[in-house]
């Protein structure tokens, strides 16, 4: 065990240097540093001189990467004499790229500078007369056009990666996304499907826990669309779809784990860059800073954006209650926007060789800013009236969604040997929401207007303690244990306020006003054991425990939540083959806890008829899943197919019922509604056509039944529901000539059943083109997002009390311009291990893992 986890560290090291700087490494690594091998160039390969004569000259140079503007560690200097071309003295560079040659005789020299992935560099006709001290100054070296066009595939290679419970997305080259949010990446992911308004499914399933960099935040816990919205497109580096969670992470997530890692350095020096862009429809900015000295590492960073749309919704429902039957008609016409960002200082200090300590505090922000223009006609037939009437209103509604987020976290590590660690992680997240909006009813002449508004403030705060200890056992078996601690605290306070105009507002008796005082704490302790065979067979199995008390109370009373505890198994099982074929065998039991605006009972009725409420009474679903993949590697290219099945018990659903009072009105809340049952397939390729084209894509298909209780004219029935979901997508990327290159998306996602209807497929596609400059400093680029009718999707819901349907219309057709460059004195150093905190417990509030892992 000891040397698979050795071995695996320093893949792991040479492939995220790779992947992250698009250079290559120089051989195997000590510390992060490229060692001399018999294979780097004539500097190491020819014998030198055993008679050269001596003198008392010196000469002394750099060798730096062109590139980067970075030494080339243990770089080859080969020194000839070029009167008869013998080698008669060589070195290397040391970890500042300074070499030096001492005791040189009078003569005519040539120097050859070789390191592997490099074009070779001379040096010649340089004179040497007695007792000179020449400086040759700094010598670059140029990547290599074979190791460009290497790193180049290696690059797509690596598109898709596998590991025993999760696969893996790389995200950075995407050159398409630039100016985008991280919505855009996540729907170019294998298994996942993302609506219009940026929710997230995992075969067919929202009820995924997202996390940051292997970290939760309170944004996420409020609404994981929302916190796609504030990361950027181009500072997404992978993405982790973890389809089996091992007892070390939190039991939520019934479906799994989506793990979002942004691109990071680890250097010597500092850097900065820049990233920008502009289109017809957003814009983008990203600084970002680095500097290290000695064992202090510091990061400062910033990437925000803005986007400016139209949207239109065209409703069309109908209800009957005790009212009788009434139609609506509505047409919305909305400007959205928006401006997010993300920022962040981190430092981290080396206490020994094998203790770190690091500390990060980020900071969020989300403005979003709707101005809807809405036209309602409703035709009422009451059961005692003998002539349909009809009311048509017109309304301007301002929606205000605002918050900012802030996340604290202070991590210790202690290594004692590969694989033998001990950590102590924590973190202090807390998020301030603001979800408001005013509306102005402009009526006919017979019916007076009026204004409403509804205020609903939310604070949400998170403090999490966690602690880790691994421990070898042998060669080949690993054990690992932990505990944790998560304590929450959710205060919503919100209220409607109505009068004939906004100066003068008063508290509004037909719409409940409140609050929710909501403490949720978290007790769990986890034991995990990983076997590995020679017969390259990986058994992995863990029990966690959870323990799950609550004290909530609203403005009335105190609500009746009792406590509970759960006990969640898992077992991975892999097993690979010789010639690249690995087969994997997984189940587990998940749980997902509502989140905060499943909780938050407001009543928000933006859309008079079309109006939500949370519910601060539900509890969590259990779910078990089982899953059988394959995967077949060969040369450059790369499939896989998994089959999966999962049975959700206590399915926290949106069920939509006529309202009694409100004329017209269709009410939307959260319930546990009964029981889910998912069975489907994934199948993913990645083809390389030439070596500098690439093409990759997949289809997902399952099948989905649900079952549940729904309102009925006489009170309560359970009904049921089913179909299937296909959906797909196609990427290509083409590298050509000085620099340029060329990418290609398109992708759909088929309806998806619910429990009183279906929610309506959509397509979308991207076509981008880059050119690099200044030795891939710098990029400039140009991208097209659907260019011709935006994005639409269409949705229904039907019932024995209503029937409702919907088309949303995003005009989002956008081209625009991308610019990045970096500058800066780096060399790269061995990245330093921490660990994260991770609760990953918390369900989405989508209509329809991340963390450390050996």
């Amino acid at each position: 065990m000891k040397r698979i986890s050795i071995v695996l560290l320093l893949l792991v090291l040479s492939f995220g240097t790779q992947a992250q700087f698009g250079r290559p490494s120089g051989g195997g690594s000590e510390n992060g540093r490229p060692q001399r091998s018999s294979s780097q160039g004539p500097g190491a390969l020819q014998a030198i001189e055993d008679n050269a004569p001596k003198g008392n000259a010196k000469i002394t140079g750099y060798v730096i990467d062109s590139a980067m503007t970075s030494a080339i560690e243990y770089a080859n200097i080969a020194m000839r004499n070029e009167e008869n071309n013998k080698v008669v003295d060589g070195t290397m560079a040391d970890e500042k790229g300074k070499f030096t040659f001492n005791k040189i005789a009078p003569g005519t020299y040539s120097f050859t500078i070789t390191f592997i992935g490099y074009n070779d560099r001379k040096v010649e006709h340089v004179k040497i007369k007695k007792g000179d001290d020449i400086d040759l100054g700094a010598i670059k070296l140029g990547i290599s056009s074979q190791i460009l066009n290497e790193v180049t595939v290696t690059g797509l290679k690596s598109v898709i990666e596998e590991k025993v419970d999760r696969l893996v997305y790389n995200a950075e080259n995407d050159i398409s996304a630039k100016g985008g949010d991280g919505a855009d990446i996540l729907r170019k992911v294998p298994m996942l499907s993302v609506d219009l308004d940026g929710n997230v499914s995992l075969r067919g399933s929202s009820n995924v826990r997202v996390l940051i960099n292997n970290k939760p935040s309170t944004i996420v816990a409020s609404s994981v669309a929302d916190a796609l919205k504030m990361i950027p497109a181009d500072l997404i580096k992978t993405v982790e779809v973890i389809t089996s969670p091992s007892a070390k992470y939190d039991a939520e997530g019934t479906s799994g784990i989506i793990n979002i890692i942004t691109k990071k350095s680890s250097i010597e020096g500092y850097n900065f860059s820049i990233n920008a862009g502009t289109g017809v429809r957003g814009s983008n900015l990203g600084l970002n800073g680095n500097l290290r000295a000695g064992k202090f590492g510091f990061t400062l960073g910033g990437f925000g954006r803005s986007f400016y749309n139209k949207a239109q919704t065209i409703l069309d429902q109908q209800t009957t209650s005790a009212n009788g039957t009434q139609s609506t008609k509505q047409v919305a016409d909305a400007k959205d926007n928006g401006l997010f960002g993300r920022y962040n200082l981190g430092i981290d200090y080396e206490i020994s060789k094998n203790e770190y300590i690091n500390a990060n505090v980020s900071f969020g922000v989300r403005n979003f800013k709707r101005n809807q223009d809405m036209t309602i006609d409703q035709f009422v037939n009451l059961n005692d009236a003998t002539e349909e009437s009809t009311f048509s209103s017109n309304r301007y509604i301002r929606t205000k969604d605002l918050s900012n987020n802030v996340d604290l976290n202070l991590d210790y590590v202690k290594i004692f040997k590969p694989s033998h660690e001990f950590s102590i992680s924590s973190q202090y997240s807390q998020n301030n929401l603001t979800n408001n909006f005013d509306s102005e009813l402009k009526a006919d002449e017979e019916h007076a207007g009026s204004f409403q508004r509804n205020i609903n403030g939310n604070v949400n705060k998170e403090i999490t303690i966690q602690s880790d200890y691994m421990l070898p056992i042998g060669k080949n078996q690993l054990f690992e244990t932990g505990v944790k601690g998560i304590f929450r605290i959710v205060d919503s306070d919100y209220r409607y306020l109505l009068g004939l105009n906004a100066g003068n507002l008063e508290a509004d008796a037909s719409k409940p006003s409140g609050l929710l005082n909501y403490n949720q704490n978290i007790g769990a302790g986890y034991l995990q054991y990983t076997f590995s065979t020679a017969s390259k067979i990986t058994f992995k199995a863990g029990l966690r425990y959870e323990h799950t008390s609550i004290d909530a109370e609203d403005k009335v009373s105190k609500l009746d939540i009792p406590a509970y505890q759960n006990l969640i198994p898992s077992v991975n099982i892999a097993k690979t083959f010789s010639g690249g074929t690995t087969i994997k065998l997984a189940y587990n039991n998940r749980l997902q806890r509502p989140g905060l605006q499943q909780l938050n009972p407001n009543y928000n009725a933006s859309n008079p008829q079309s109006i939500t409420i949370g519910n601060p009474s539900l509890k969590p679903e259990i779910s078990n899943n089982v899953e059988l993949s394959f995967s077949k590697t060969f040369k450059r290219n790369y499939f896989n197919i998994s089959f999966f099945g999962r049975q959700t018990n206590n399915s926290i659903s949106r069920l939509s019922t006529a309202s009694d009072t409100l004329i017209g009105a269709i009410i939307t809340e959260y319930k546990n509604v009964g029981t889910q049952k998912t069975a489907g397939a994934n199948l993913f390729g990645n083809v390389y056509i030439t070596p500098k084209w690439s093409l990759n894509g997949g289809f997902d298909m399952y099948y989905n039944y649900l079952e549940g209780q729904v309102r009925t004219l006489d009170g309560y029935a359970f009904t049921h529901n089913s179909g299937v979901t296909v959906s797909g997508r196609l990427m290509t990327m083409l590298s050509l000539k000085n620099d340029w290159a060329i990418q290609g998306f398109s992708g759909f996602r088929g309806r998806n059943v619910s429990l009183q209807g279906y929610n309506g497929g959509m397509a979308f596609y991207n076509l981008g083109l880059q050119k690099s400059f200044n030795e891939k400093k710098g990029s400039v680029g140009i991208a097209f997002e659907n260019f011709v009718n935006g994005m639409r999707m269409k949705s229904n819901s039907v019932s024995e009390v209503f029937v409702q349907n919907s088309l949303n219309k995003i005009y989002n057709q956008n081209v625009k311009v991308t610019f990045s460059y970096k500058l800066g004195n780096m060399k790269f150093v061995e990245k330093r291990k921490t660990r994260s905190v991770n609760n990953t417990d918390v369900k989405s509030s989508g209509s329809g893992n991340g963390g450390y892992e050996k």
